[in-house]
Protein backbone atom coordinates (compact mmCIF):
# COMPACT_ATOMS: atom_id res chain seq x y z
CA UNK A 1 0.00 0.00 0.00
CA UNK A 2 1.49 3.39 -0.95
CA UNK A 3 1.96 6.20 1.53
CA UNK A 4 -0.97 8.56 1.99
CA UNK A 5 -0.37 11.99 0.51
CA UNK A 6 -0.91 15.12 2.58
CA UNK A 7 -3.78 17.32 1.37
CA UNK A 8 -1.82 20.45 0.51
CA UNK A 9 -4.78 22.82 1.01
CA UNK A 10 -5.29 21.46 4.53
CA UNK A 11 -1.57 21.64 5.29
CA UNK A 12 -1.68 25.40 4.67
CA UNK A 13 -4.67 25.90 6.98
CA UNK A 14 -3.86 23.77 10.03
CA UNK A 15 -0.80 23.17 12.18
CA UNK A 16 0.05 20.81 15.00
CA UNK A 17 1.24 22.20 18.34
CA UNK A 18 4.02 20.64 20.38
CA UNK A 19 1.47 18.72 22.44
CA UNK A 20 -0.29 17.36 19.36
CA UNK A 21 -3.29 19.69 19.24
CA UNK A 22 -4.52 21.02 15.89
CA UNK A 23 -4.96 24.77 15.55
CA UNK A 24 -6.56 26.89 12.87
CA UNK A 25 -7.17 30.54 12.05
CA UNK A 26 -10.57 32.06 12.71
CA UNK A 27 -13.00 32.96 9.93
CA UNK A 28 -14.45 36.42 9.08
CA UNK A 29 -11.09 38.16 9.16
CA UNK A 30 -10.55 39.33 5.60
CA UNK A 31 -12.81 42.36 4.95
CA UNK A 32 -15.67 44.55 6.25
CA UNK A 33 -13.66 45.66 9.27
CA UNK A 34 -15.57 48.92 9.67
CA UNK A 35 -18.61 47.06 11.02
CA UNK A 36 -16.55 44.99 13.51
CA UNK A 37 -15.51 46.46 16.85
CA UNK A 38 -11.90 46.42 18.06
CA UNK A 39 -12.42 43.61 20.58
CA UNK A 40 -13.89 41.35 17.91
CA UNK A 41 -11.04 42.09 15.47
CA UNK A 42 -8.40 41.29 18.12
CA UNK A 43 -10.20 38.03 18.89
CA UNK A 44 -10.24 37.07 15.21
CA UNK A 45 -6.45 37.49 14.98
CA UNK A 46 -5.81 34.61 17.39
CA UNK A 47 -5.69 30.95 16.49
CA UNK A 48 -8.13 28.48 18.00
CA UNK A 49 -8.17 24.73 18.48
CA UNK A 50 -9.93 22.55 15.91
CA UNK A 51 -13.27 21.22 17.17
CA UNK A 52 -13.23 17.72 18.63
CA UNK A 53 -15.75 16.52 16.03
CA UNK A 54 -13.50 17.67 13.16
CA UNK A 55 -10.21 16.54 14.71
CA UNK A 56 -10.17 13.05 13.16
CA UNK A 57 -10.97 14.22 9.63
CA UNK A 58 -8.31 16.95 9.74
CA UNK A 59 -5.69 14.50 11.02
CA UNK A 60 -6.59 12.09 8.23
CA UNK A 61 -6.06 14.63 5.44
CA UNK A 62 -2.81 15.80 7.05
CA UNK A 63 -1.55 12.21 7.10
CA UNK A 64 -1.31 12.05 10.91
CA UNK A 65 -3.67 9.14 11.46
CA UNK A 66 -6.94 9.83 13.20
CA UNK A 67 -5.94 9.66 16.88
CA UNK A 68 -4.40 12.38 19.04
CA UNK A 69 -1.09 11.33 20.62
CA UNK A 70 -0.95 12.64 24.21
Amino acid sequence: MPKMKTHRGAAKRFRVTGRGKLVRKKAYNSHLFTVKNAKRKRSLERETEVAHSDDGNVRKVLGLGNKKQD
